[in-house]
């Protein structure tokens, strides 16, 4: 880990391989502001309209990786994380931990840990009660995406005795038109592409499969998680979401609920991966071309 500065942000810390980087503010946060291969394009979104729109009661969306506590709600989520926080190493991990958020009572904290030669990053995301009461809630990590992309989820192929009963779930916000042809819906996998002439819009399904990924100007970034089946998740059942506007498309995956007691934490686990010359071009290519690489990541 080296200490860096990035764009305008002055406090960074910068972690590298032989083959990615990845960057994380300690101005704000918690939160990873660059991941790319060496001397690439940021895989992530940078909105400089609001870079250093810091102080106040607004939130901010910078751009990159954060973390957040689902249900969304207003103004629970949306609690300010544009102050400084605390980065450690911890053996080969970077820990970015957030002082406790005064509105809600809920400390958020990443530890950041870099693969010494693959491209692969794994992100535990944490949620601590730091408040005097329970508090029902899950560890919702979001990537903020460059433009000019899709994100891809695989639709539950659970099975069902007798095909009497309903084996998957959509999940549309109020602002989803579903005719809208950004949202592309196959017969194994949903895809959401970013358009800069379109504005919101935003689905949600239940990825018993533990996977979700976004291809741009060919590279994917793939992200795993342990879905728990069995489990009741936010927003009707949602273990990942996409949302998209005409700045950036948002790649989502959320942990189960759970009430959590105070002084109890909750983790949430990322295993990124970043591949170059990936053909997505349709759901055939999803299938020959991005699950041999889901499949092949232990």
């Amino acid at each position: 880990m080296e200490r860096v500065s990035y764009g305008v942000w002055p406090n960074c810390c910068r972690l590298a391989n032989g083959q990615i980087e990845v960057v994380a503010t300690t101005d704000v946060g918690p939160r990873i502001i660059r991941l790319a291969f060496l001397g690439g394009e940021n895989e992530f979104a940078e909105l400089p309209e609001m870079v250093m729109q810091t102080g106040g009661r607004a939130w901010h969306i910078y751009g990159g990786h954060r973390l957040w506590h689902s249900p969304e709600a207003m103004p629970r989520s949306y609690s300010p994380d544009d102050s400084p926080i605390e980065a450690r190493t911890d053996g080969d991990t970077l820990r970015l931990i957030q002082p406790v958020e005064p509105q809600t009572g809920i400390q958020k904290e990443m530890a950041v840990a870099l693969s010494p030669a693959e491209a692969r990053v794994r992100v535990t995301h944490r949620l601590r009660n730091a408040g005097p009461w329970p508090v029902e809630m899950a560890a919702w990590a979001l990537s903020v995406m460059a433009p000019g992309g899709f994100g891809i989820a695989p639709q539950s192929q659970r099975s069902v005795p007798h095909n009497l009963l309903p084996n998957r779930v959509l999940v549309l916000w109020p602002y989803t038109d579903p005719t809208d042809p950004r949202l592309m819906l196959g017969s194994r996998y949903l895809r959401l592409r970013q358009d800069p002439e379109r504005g919101p819009i935003k689905v949600g399904l239940d990825v018993d499969a533990g996977w979700c990924a976004h291809a741009r100007r060919g590279h994917l970034f793939l992200k795993r998680f342990a879905y728990q089946d069995g489990a009741r998740y936010p927003d009707c059942g949602c273990s990942v979401e996409m949302y998209t506007n005409e700045a950036m498309l948002e790649l989502e995956t959320l942990g189960p609920l759970r009430t959590v007691a105070p002084g109890e934490t909750i983790e949430h686990v990322e295993e990124w991966r970043l591949f170059r010359d990936v053909d997505v071009s349709d759901e055939g290519s999803v299938e020959r071309n991005v699950l041999p690489l889901v499949e092949a990541v232990v």
